[in-house]
């Protein structure tokens, strides 16, 4: 039973995420989601209030994934230093983007929720595991290198923020520069908020 519900809200999640960066939210109805997804309307509402809500489902879950793998990719290196390591998830989490534009639309300025949507986090995945995130490992890198920030919350909130909106338009309008142009600049300001 829990694996056929399961497909269903994965169909559900994925058919709308095609939809949205297919058609964009305003042209795509609760109807079109259910159909192709071939599930009936009322199985749409078991799990999710409205279509504004599975998007923001979507843009945490997509936002959150970039965050793992790009912490799974490091984990895989050796970098010892905390603010090459902040550099190093920041550089994978622009190269995924850079590599996937309809993403990029998709999330649009919103990356910060897959850290720190804690909402829509808390009424969508109450099983879920969040450690090991990029939060974790941030708060980690503070206290180990005695970095002295008055909040780590806002802070690394900012970091994110800052990535998020300006990488969208240096990525898709290459404004103020083009992405590996505008990356050093980046990668500078970030390493004076964390005082690295």
């Amino acid at each position: 039973m829990k694996k056929s519900r399961d497909d269903k809200e994965n169909r559900l999640l994925n058919t709308a995420f095609k939809l949205f960066t297919e058609k964009g939210l305003k042209d795509t109805s609760i109807q079109n989601i259910v159909d192709d997804a071939d599930v009936a309307k009322g199985t749409f509402y078991l799990y999710f209030k409205d279509k504004y809500e599975i998007r923001d489902i979507l843009i945490v879950k997509k936002s959150e994934k970039l965050f793992s793998d790009a912490l799974a990719s490091l984990r895989k290196n050796y970098i010892s230093n905390f603010s090459d390591q902040i550099i190093y998830i920041i550089n994978y989490v622009i190269d995924e983007l850079s590599k996937n534009p309809l993403l990029l639309k998709f999330i649009s300025k919103n990356l910060s929720w897959g850290v720190y949507n804690k909402t829509v986090l808390r009424l969508y995945e109450s099983n879920q595991n969040h450690e090991n995130s990029l939060y974790d490992l941030f708060i980690k890198g503070i206290k180990e290198n005695n970095v002295k920030l008055e909040n780590p919350d806002v802070t690394l909130f900012m970091i994110i923020e800052l990535v998020g909106s300006t990488c969208f338009n240096s990525i898709l309008y290459k404004d103020p520069l083009p992405i590996e142009e505008y990356k050093p600049y980046l990668y500078k300001t970030i390493r004076t908020l964390i005082g690295q």
